[in-house]
């Protein structure tokens, strides 16, 4: 078997390899189903569900996804973060003929790209302001641990002792009660 698949990972282009350790690799799942990858006879990388050799390797979630097979013979480079972008005309040979940089409304194919989704779309915290500054009242640096920092609740408990931190922590209960404190420690807005 000849070692010819290439695929994009973390660290950049990596290949060749064969199709049985593509397949040991989609099986560990290092290459997911949107993971670009190429080999001599596809003209462009493709995310894996796509090419028709590894596409049968993942459990099927959509069976209603044609597979995309396109002969060529020389790899398209590949930008990571960007767009895939053909290389520059020979301004010698095909003089005037349409190519992907004067042919107009030409389009680039865009690699997938990946968005972090947050369980909070409002922006709204799970934590009250006021059981944050009671907290802070009766027990030095828990209240500030409650609403996410941690820090600042375990210098004010290690402050504690000397009478510094019990100073401190009655304050900072205060100014949470007041509403001096609007956001938790994660950046979300408290709840009254």
């Amino acid at each position: 078997m000849t070692a010819e698949w290439y695929y994009v990972g973390h660290y950049g282009q990596l290949g060749p390899l064969t199709l049985d350790d593509m397949e040991s690799l989609i099986r560990d799942e290092v290459i997911l189903r949107e993971t670009m990858v190429w080999k001599p006879g596809l003209a462009n990388w493709v995310p894996a569900i796509q090419a028709i050799e590894l596409g049968p390797l993942f459990i099927p979630a959509n069976p209603n996804v044609p597979p995309t097979y396109q002969p060529n013979t020389t790899p398209p480079p590949y930008i990571p973060g960007g767009n895939t972008v053909p290389a520059a005309p020979d301004p010698a040979a095909n003089f005037g003929a349409p190519t992907a940089w004067n042919t107009p409304n030409y389009t680039y194919p865009v690699a997938p790209t990946y968005v972090q989704i947050h369980n909070y779309s409002n922006g709204m915290s799970d934590r009250s302001r006021v059981l944050a500054g009671i907290l802070q009242l009766i027990l030095p640096g828990v209240g500030r641990m409650y609403l996410g920092y941690s820090a600042i609740g375990v210098i004010q408990l290690l402050l504690f002792p000397c009478g510094v931190g019990a100073v401190w922590s009655f304050i900072d209960g205060i100014v949470i009660l007041v509403g001096g404190v609007r956001l938790d420690g994660y950046g979300r807005t408290l709840n009254p």
